[in-house]
């Protein structure tokens, strides 16, 4: 050892890159990790219903494919993806009106990983961003990491407001948008026909690239499939589609894809073929022989039968769970109801409770791009049977219960008086405000 070195400490290694330390942690990953406990009635993430898997057919698709083509299934592919996949995908589009083909398609490791690679292919640090107000989390989280400076476009219960979204694009002049307009994360809400139509118009007319995300498009429980943005006049040059196998097959075979214009697509290529090669081959040659031999509609609509009912029962003890005073939605679809506490509430408050009784949500505040809503939060439906929904919510209640008290024990005192104390007539509570 050097003599200049003897008895000095070593020197800490260089440290994390800014993009990472300044990026804050997934707050749903987090409650997840708490809520994971046994006898925990979860509505916090938003997962499947493992029960409703098709374990058997993914089982036979796997074994048919390690059998009949093992050497194939085992190794290396492409990074495109597998070729009977990608035109399994393209079926998928052109059955509902989007003509495409396998070779507008990218196999991605789960959607998630389409929003990165688009992050990647198209943001520099500094470019502006568009998103809903509230968005999906991991979506906020991706954008932070490519350094991109995010901006929320107003919103309604019906989502994106059309001339608010123009004024944005003239005046901060973005490069994405990004939104999730049928069923939405967090909140539940689908952006109507007409409105996908000005924002296609919007986007066409002052340059934007649309980054669309349609995890949950399939879980239709009521109304009419309504055409994807992508579909729309001045949008088909501009959108990036994103679109997932884990919501109506199985999330642990992370398979998702990207249908992108041709130069976006070779960007997504090329940073995928830093990011993993390829996605892997095995589960790709299994989903495509899942696609070819089982009945995926089918299996579609017993899912959605499952979780109409499972949304019904959340929707039908809201009132009595939640606050008097509350409010909250009604979608038609996906996996997530979106609900705003009275004022004087505050929902990261509540889920102290809550937990502290055996149920859990995901406050709303983290999903915000702009100032947060600290009374609203999200409550999924899909993961539980109807009856643990309605224990769920009868703990929920109970959690209320227990959160009220507390806060009226911690109200200071009201100053004594020596005038005589008059009676106080109970003036009974309204019930919830109509689904909004």
């Amino acid at each position: 050892m050097p003599a200049s070195t003897v008895g000095l400490a070593p020197a800490p290694p260089p440290p994390l890159a800014a993009r990472v330390r300044t990026t804050a942690p997934s707050a749903v990953r987090e409650i997840l990790a708490v809520t994971a406990r046994p006898g925990m009635i979860s509505f916090a993430g938003g997962l499947p219903a493992p029960e409703l898997f098709d374990a058997e057919g993914l089982r036979a698709a796997y074994t048919t494919v390690l059998t009949r083509s093992a050497r194939r299934a085992l190794q290396y592919s492409t990074t495109e993806g597998a070729p009977e996949l990608r035109a399994a995908v393209a079926r998928r589009f052109d059955g509902r009106g989007l003509a495409t083909t396998g070779d507008d398609v990218l196999i991605t490791t789960g959607s998630q990983q389409g929003l990165g690679l688009i992050a990647t292919a198209l943001i520099e640090p500094g470019d502006t961003v568009l998103v809903e107000n509230p968005t999906y989390l991991a979506a906020l989280q991706g954008f932070a990491l490519a350094g991109a400076r995010v901006v929320p476009v107003p919103c309604d219960g019906e989502g994106i407001l059309p001339d608010a979204l123009e004024e944005l694009v003239a005046r901060e002049r973005p490069k994405l948008l990004y939104t999730v307009p049928t069923f939405q994360n967090p909140t539940g809400r689908t952006l109507p026909s007409d409105r996908r139509a000005a924002v296609a118009a919007v986007a066409a007319r002052l340059g934007l690239w649309l980054l669309e995300d349609d995890p949950y498009g399939d879980l239709r429980y009521e109304g009419c499939d309504i055409p994807w943005l992508a579909a729309h006049p001045g949008a088909e040059d501009r959108t990036a589609l994103l679109g997932s196998f884990s919501k109506v097959m199985a999330p642990g075979v992370r398979l998702g894809w990207l249908r992108a214009p041709a130069a976006l697509l070779r960007g997504a290529v090329l940073a995928k073929q830093a990011a993993d090669l390829h996605t892997s081959t095995v589960d790709q040659l299994a989903a495509a022989e899942y696609l070819r031999t089982a009945d995926l509609s089918a299996h579609i609509a017993r899912v959605r039968e499952a979780y109409r009912g499972r949304r019904d029962t959340l929707l039908s003890g809201l009132a009595s769970a939640l606050p008097a005073g509350s409010t909250w939605n009604r979608p038609e679809g996906g996996m997530f109801v979106w609900a705003r506490l009275p004022q004087g509430h505050d929902a990261t408050t509540l889920l102290r409770a809550a937990t502290a009784a055996g149920v859990a949500f995901v406050p709303g505040a983290p999903f915000f791009a702009g100032s947060p809503d600290p009374r609203t939060l999200r409550l999924s439906f899909t993961t539980h049977t109807e009856t643990e929904i309605a224990e769920g919510l009868r703990r929920l209640a109970a959690a209320g219960g227990a959160h009220a008290e507390a806060k009226r024990e911690a109200r200071p005192s009201p100053p004594t008086s020596d005038r005589p104390r008059t009676g106080y007539r109970r003036i009974p509570r309204s019930r919830p405000a109509a689904p909004t």
